[in-house]
């Protein structure tokens, strides 16, 4: 018993880690039926994946947009895992799925409990969660991710971390060590960033020698930002309460079609005081299904800098979305949950035990469901194939060049695992071969602001032609070395390999690779 009351702030992070783990193990690993990725890793894994590949070639290009350098987007966690794969000869896939996240996990568990001492703070750190349960929904249905979901998106579990180190030299006064940190999270994470230079800039009003932390904050997030991010200002859009109105109308949401009615029927009829409540309730609901037992945290009194960011966080989600991909601002509220979870737990601890019962019953079903639903199941939504994966192989061992794939539309109506070409328009191609793509991962490639129509309409073009001339000419001009062709009719070039001068270099069952001669091995 001794030994459980001293290390038990040990057996929750373990507990934790071993719990949020189970959102990324699995995939990345090779079953029967091929490589399965469970949830998001199905893209946004693969994304990474594609990046920390190329990364870890010395490459700043941008691997789905062969030609293209690398821009606005943050490549603090992906240069990590390029780094250690340079340094250990880890694969890749090895690293980012089965390695880093319980690493992450355990790192974020340990550093809450250093900065506040509480197993409570710990506890909703891991496991807080929303609503959705009681009302039988998914976990985004108030738009937010839960706890549950960090690993998912490294580069905010690795801002998580960054955080938390800031935050205790903050709390033991090391101004100028906490600011070159709390800098760093402009190359991991943006929105991050963001909010913390907010928070400081408002806190140092009233505590002068916050400037210590601030001014090298800003200076080294000014200079991380200008490497990779110096045109992400322009892909922000103003558009106040996207995310109350799509919280309301969407099926996959909370799905509210009357009120969204009411909602969009009197902004747009100018009747401003009923408007106004009908946003006002709305987020609300978005504020406190969010939260979940979180809401705890208002009986307790914060100080400005967390406050700020707290604020901030809730008020530019609500204001700017990202054009191509407007969701992505949602991550803003990601921190102000966080933050909820530090004071929730502060609360907790010195409430009764009968309430600090009810408050977990009443917390872990979302993540538990979540879990189950999602993580847990023996089939996964999306794979690449054992033959697929023998291809990307034998194209890795190839000279490096530019591999063209075709444009496959998506069919949700596959069976699962879908091969990842009919799930979605993913990187893996790119990240599985190690070779640049011309045309990859269009969700990604929006979000980045690159100009991708143009390239998938010439795909599309070269697919069809029946032109010779401006075929070979295509391919040479865009030094197209390697053809991918995953077998689905639908998307067999007209023009033979002869036709386009190239040689078939590789085909089994499911994949024909073609190349240009000059390059055969």
């Amino acid at each position: 018993m001794l030994f459980v009351a001293k290390y038990r702030h040990w057996l929750l992070i373990i507990l934790g880690t071993i719990i949020w783990s189970q959102t990324m193990i699995k995939s990345g690993l090779v079953y029967d039926f091929g490589m399965g990725f469970w949830g998001a890793n199905g893209h946004d894994g693969i994304w990474h994946l594609s990046l920390i590949e190329s990364l870890s070639r010395g490459s700043l290009s941008m691997p789905m947009f062969a030609g293209e350098t690398i821009k606005n987007y943050h490549l603090g966690f992906d240069l990590l895992l390029a780094s250690l794969h340079r340094l250990t000869n880890i694969p890749v896939v090895n690293l980012y799925f089965q390695i880093a996240p319980p690493l992450l996990a355990l790192a974020i568990g340990y550093l809450t409990y250093r900065l506040t001492r509480n197993l409570w703070s710990v506890f909703f750190v891991y496991f807080g969660s929303n609503w959705a349960w009681i009302l039988s929904r998914g976990e985004s249905t108030f738009w937010s991710q839960a706890s549950i979901s960090t690993l998912i998106n490294p580069p905010y579990a690795l801002s998580l971390v960054v955080l938390l180190a800031g935050l205790i030299l903050l709390e033991n006064r090391r101004y100028l060590l906490a600011g070159l940190v709390f800098g760093l999270l402009a190359q991991i994470k943006v929105y991050a960033a963001i909010l913390v230079i907010v928070g400081l800039t408002v806190a140092a009003l009233r505590q002068r020698q916050l400037f210590k932390t601030l001014i090298p904050t800003g200076a080294i997030a000014a200079v991380l930002t200008l490497l990779t991010n110096r045109q992400s200002a322009s892909l922000v859009v103003f558009q106040p309460g996207w995310f109350l109105e799509t919280m309301m109308a969407l099926s996959d949401r909370l799905n509210w079609p009357r009120f969204y009615q009411a909602m969009i029927n009197y902004r747009a009829a100018g009747v401003w005081f009923k408007a106004v409540l009908a946003y006002a309730v709305a987020l609300a609901i978005f504020v406190l299904g969010n939260l979940g037992t979180r809401l705890i945290f208002l009986a307790r009194k914060s100080n400005l800098f967390y406050a700020t960011i707290m604020v901030t966080g809730l008020i530019l989600p609500m204001l700017f979305l990202q054009s191509g991909t407007p969701w992505n601002t949602i991550q803003f509220f990601y921190y102000p949950l966080f933050f909820a979870s530090l004071l929730a737990g502060e609360v907790l601890k010195i409430s009764n035990f009968k309430f600090q019962i009810l408050i977990v019953l009443l917390t872990l079903p979302t993540t538990l469901i979540t879990l189950h639903d999602v993580y847990l199941p023996a089939r996964p939504p999306a794979m690449v194939s054992n033959s697929e994966l023998e291809a990307l192989q034998f194209l890795r061992r190839q000279p490096a060049g530019t591999v063209l794939t075709p444009v496959v539309n998506p069919d949700p109506y596959a069976p699962p695992p879908r091969p990842l070409y009919l799930y979605e328009s993913t990187a893996y191609v790119s990240a599985l071969s190690g070779q640049p793509v011309y045309l990859e991962d269009e969700v990604n490639l929006n979000i980045t602001g690159f100009a991708w129509p143009a390239r998938r309409q010439q795909v599309l073009d070269l697919f069809t032609t029946s032109n010779v001339t401006s075929a070979a000419q295509f391919l040479s001009t865009n030094h197209i070395r390697y053809l991918y062709l995953p077998q689905v009719a639908s998307v067999r070039p007209r023009l033979s390999e002869t036709d386009l001068g190239m040689t078939k270099l590789f085909e089994n069952s499911q994949v024909a690779i073609w190349a240009r001669p000059i390059l055969l091995k």
